[in-house]
Formats: C-alpha cells, sequence, structure tokens
C-alpha cells in the first residue's frame, strides 16, 4: 500500500522497530531519573551548604542549556576529556537521566515544601523517627502533589526522545526524517507524528489513572 508514492509496508515496520528504540530511552531514563530527582530534591533543601549549594549548580546547568548540547556533550565531550566515549544509546541515556533528575528534583522539592510543617512537629510527638514521618507520612502527600507536573513532565520526555537523532541514535524521529528525504514526502513525519501522540494519550490515561488512586489523599 502506497500514499504519496511511500510504500506503507515497508516504512510502518520500520518506524515500529524504531519505536521500540524511542521507548527504551522513555523506560530507562523514567527509572533512573525519578529515584534520582528525590535525591536531588533532598539534597537541595539540606541545611548544608556543601550539599545544597551544589546541587544548585548542577540544576542551573542542566536546567539552562538544551538537552541537545548535553547530548553532545556525554558522546564527545568523554574523548576530549579522557580519551575514551561512551556507546551511542548508554551515552543517550546519561544525558536524559542527568537532565530530567534535575527537573523532577525541582517537582519533588515543591512537592515536599507544600506540606505543613505541623506535620512534621505531629509525627514527632507521636514518637516518629524522621525517616518514618517521611516515609509513612510526607512521602504519599508529595506523591499526590506532585503527580500533574510528574505526568506533564512525562510527556515532554516523550517527544524529547527524537533529539536522540543529533547523536546517530535510531529513534522513530531519526528512522522518519530519513523516510521523508528518501520519498520526498512529509506522510513519514505525519506518521511519526501519530505515534508520538498515542505515547503521550497512554501517558495522560496512566497519570489520570493514578491520579484517581491516590484521590483519596486531600489536601
Amino acid at each position: 500500500m502506497k500514499i504519496d508514492n511511500v510504500p506503507l509496508d515497508l516504512l510502518l515496520p520500520n518506524m515500529l522497530s524504531a519505536t521500540v528504540e524511542t521507548l527504551k530511552i522513555f523506560f530507562y531514563t523514567l527509572i533512573f531519573s525519578i529515584p534520582l530527582g528525590f535525591v536531588v530534591a533532598l539534597m537541595r533543601g539540606s541545611r548544608f551548604k556543601i550539599i545544597s549549594v551544589p546541587t544548585r549548580i548542577y540544576q542551573l546547568i542542566f536546567r539552562g542549556t538544551p538537552l541537545m548540547l548535553q547530548l553532545f556533550f556525554f558522546m564527545y565531550g568523554p574523548y576530549y576529556i579522557f580519551g575514551a566515549s561512551f556507546d551511542r544509546f548508554l551515552a543517550c541515556i546519561l544525558a536524559f537521566v542527568i537532565n530530567y533528575a534535575a527537573y523532577f528534583g525541582e517537582i519533588f522539592r515543591g512537592g515536599i515544601g507544600a506540606i505543613p510543617k505541623g506535620q512534621y512537629e505531629a509525627a514527632k510527638v507521636l514518637g516518629y523517627t524522621k525517616f518514618q514521618t517521611f516515609m509513612r507520612i510526607i512521602l504519599p502527600q508529595v506523591v499526590k502533589h506532585v503527580i500533574p507536573a510528574t505526568g506533564n513532565e512525562l510527556m515532554t520526555l516523550v517527544k524529547d526522545t527524537s533529539l536522540a537523532q543529533v547523536i546517530a541514535v535510531n529513534e522513530l524521529f531519526d528512522v522518519a526524517t530519513g523516510a521523508g528525504s528518501k520519498y520526498f514526502s512529509t506522510i513519514p513525519i505525519i506518521v511519526a507524528a501519530i505515534f508520538y501522540l498515542v505515547m503521550n494519550t497512554v501517558v495522560e490515561l496512566v497519570f489520570k489513572l493514578i491520579e484517581k488512586k491516590l484521590d483519596y489523599y486531600r489536601s
């Protein structure tokens, strides 16, 4: 089957295969950047400047510079600094994880800061340790607060995976642009847009479900 001289029977399998790479970038980033984001949030909130100040600088750098430049840095920087370089896919994951952890750290810091101080004091009176207070009382409420912002950030992540093409990672948008150039058509780009829309629709539905499940944590 052809549309605008584009053989869809050849294009779609290639795009589905590239979508697997896109999903790998998404899930690896999700798995590693969210826990790292919590660590960043706690370090940013530390009363010790030797911890909080470097964390602020890290967040400023990775939130204040384009992800595309960070991808180039992790791909080519180690070679010029250490004389060795990362595998392309590993460099891509490192850039995404460290970049998104900086954003998640700020989201989680806001969620932690939204919890009234009185809850910490009440937990102390009841004999909870700091760890118990955070895990049993604070964390569930923080999760409730940050779900909308986290969902929005993950929808952005789905779209940002297209940037991996700048270091020649064979993801969805790379295949679409290559096919568009080969067949002199915008059809592959349109198909890619539909793929991204479907993935983001799934992300939105999942987070709507999570919000509904956590609705009993009311502010």
